[in-house]
């Protein structure tokens, strides 16, 4: 247990969420408990984690975890560890809870060059009717961008896959490939805008302006008498600039859907109440969502991608292959993740700031300012 390596959880404390400021002691070896310097609360290391209040061995709900990640039906552990269903459920909810903390602050929070995004949607079996879930994939890493879950299949949806979609992206040349939901080119072409400041004696609303080197195709597939037909339509862009973002993102190819379908293959193996002809239906969407965001963090850091491999040269020893993961292919992380670490892994709150109140600060308050701030 390393004091320099976490940091203070409390919300009202002005050190919260920093690291390797000295603040932090040990309290209890035995009890695995820390003391902040600066609010004299004291915290469990496992705070912040799936572990935090759990008494089951922390080595055991990793591998149940593990399990539940990869497609391991819930009552197949039910019969290999002796757990009752509703500890495993809650574990699951915990977990997808925290994967999807970790999501939001490693993927979402951060903005890149995607070049090319692919967006899909697939359905869910539930008790009572159905839930639709679209994801997005970045194609050149094979990120999973993320994803969202409804009850319809409609522009709500989709505008809320292209609105996680937009606060990633960059302004930069981006080509959108979807299906032939005409709801995505509406939800893309409302989220790709930007406001344009007002000028001098104008008043009312500032003006959305449209991206200009946005491109957004269609791979739609009809099958009429037994004969599948796929039309690929170009609904926004210039063509030629269109396959030189396929030439670069793929390297070969045209315009398709490929990679979004096999990252919809991949969900659907792990995740039972996606596959086309199951018995085992979702129960709430919570479930789901919790489930999604477990199976996309494992996809995410702690699964080798094929595609992703490079070959390194060794000299006279010839070559030999490093294995990457997404999110090292997006330089999200530098290391191949474990479900430990995954599992482990602290999202830190928000930096402390002066509460916001009538009259100037305090000395006080400017001092912890200052003092924390850097």
């Amino acid at each position: 247990m390393n004091p320099q390596e976490l940091f203070c959880p409390e919300i009202e404390c002005p050190a919260r969420g920093q690291v390797g400021k000295g603040n932090i002691h040990v309290h209890s070896l035995k009890d695995k408990r820390c003391l902040c310097d600066v609010c004299g609360k004291t915290f469990t290391t496992t705070a912040g984690t799936i572990f935090y209040r759990l008494r089951t061995n922390p080595v055991t709900v990793m591998i149940v975890l593990t399990l539940l990640a990869y497609g391991c039906p819930v009552q197949a552990i039910v019969k290999a560890f002796g757990f009752d269903e509703r500890t495993v459920r809650d574990w699951q909810q915990r977990a997808g809870k925290h994967c999807q903390q970790v999501h939001e602050h490693l993927v979402a929070s951060s903005q890149h060059d995607l070049e090319q995004v692919q967006a899909d949607e697939v359905k869910a079996k539930m008790q009572r009717g159905i839930l639709w879930m679209a994801f997005a994939i970045w194609v050149p890493t094979r990120l999973w961008l993320g994803g969202a879950v409804s009850s319809k299949r409609d522009l709500d949806l989709i505008q809320a896959l292209a609105d996680k979609v937009r606060q990633m992206a960059l302004c930069r040349p981006l080509l959108l490939a979807v299906d032939g939901l005409a709801s995505y080119v509406s939800a893309f072409r409302n989220a790709f805008r930007s406001k344009f400041p007002r000028q001098e004696g104008e008043s009312g609303r500032c003006k959305m302006v449209s991206w200009s080197d946005i491109y957004i195709v269609q791979v739609v597939k009809q099958r009429i008498e037994g004969i599948l037909h796929v039309e690929r339509r170009i609904v926004q862009g210039a063509k030629d600039r269109i396959v030189r973002l396929i030439e670069k993102t793929q390297g070969q190819g045209v315009i398709n859907t490929a990679f979004i379908e096999r990252l919809n293959a991949t969900f659907r193996q792990r995740i039972s109440p996606l596959a086309r002809r199951t018995r085992n239906l979702a129960q709430q969407a919570e479930t789901l969502t919790a489930s999604m965001y477990l199976v996309g963090c494992f996809y995410n850091f702690c699964d080798f991608h094929l595609s992703l491999r490079l070959k390194l040269s060794v000299g006279s020893f010839g070559y030999r292959w490093v294995q990457r993961t997404p999110a090292i292919a997006a330089r999200l992380t530098d290391h191949h993740w474990t479900p430990a670490e995954l599992f482990n892994f602290k999202v830190p709150p928000l930096r402390w700031e002066i509460p916001k109140q009538r009259g100037r600060p305090s000395a006080t308050m400017l001092k912890l300012a200052q003092l924390w701030a850097a």
